[in-house]
């Protein structure tokens, strides 16, 4: 199932699952069956895992610059996140705008992000494993990052104090933020 969100382009994609006594199968990532919905991703060239060990870590909101910026195709793998986008695009009508869902283990659901978005993610359960297919290749001198609290999310944990890196609790505010990404219609 392919589902448009608020902002265009930006797409919640949940996986048929054939499960039996023993478990289930599910295709995470098929690129025929994705093309057959009139839906084309961009190459994927690198793919990702992270473990955030305690319910309440928040991660992001990162971004890659042009020329290596990349489009996410993100799942858990074990556990609950909200995982977050935010048009950052330059002249986008929905510029500062995000959207947020609740991806699971036991949901399947995927969140595809294209690149002129901030990526980020609150773990809702403790040991949460993130899987994520890019666009392009990590390259250092493109990592970018903006505050995570400062793009008017409404976190889904607002009761305890979020678990964030120096890096990202040093990063800019969305206000402060000079985009590098431009809308295209």
């Amino acid at each position: 199932m392919i589902e448009q969100t608020a902002i265009p382009g930006v797409l919640l994609i949940t996986p048929p699952r054939f499960g039996d006594h023993r478990g289930f199968f599910s295709e995470s990532w098929n690129r025929k069956k994705l093309e057959a919905e009139g839906i084309v991703l961009p190459e994927f060239v690198q793919d990702n895992h992270s473990l955030s060990r305690e319910k309440g870590t928040v991660r992001g909101l990162h971004f890659q610059s042009p020329p290596h910026a990349q489009g996410k195709l993100v799942r858990c793998g074990r556990g609950v996140i909200f995982d977050v986008a935010v048009d950052v695009r330059r002249g986008s009508p929905t510029y500062g705008r995000w959207v947020g869902y609740e991806l699971s283990f036991d949901n399947g659901k995927q969140l595809w992000i294209p690149d002129g978005f901030l990526h980020g993610f609150m773990t809702l359960s403790d040991d949460a494993e993130i899987c994520y297919k890019c666009t392009d290749h990590y390259a250092p001198e493109c990592d970018g990052a903006v505050k995570w609290d400062s793009c008017g999310i409404d976190w889904p944990i607002a009761d305890i104090v979020p678990i964030i890196s120096g890096k990202d609790q040093e990063a800019q505010h969305l206000s402060d933020f000079d985009t590098p990404f431009s809308y295209e219609v």
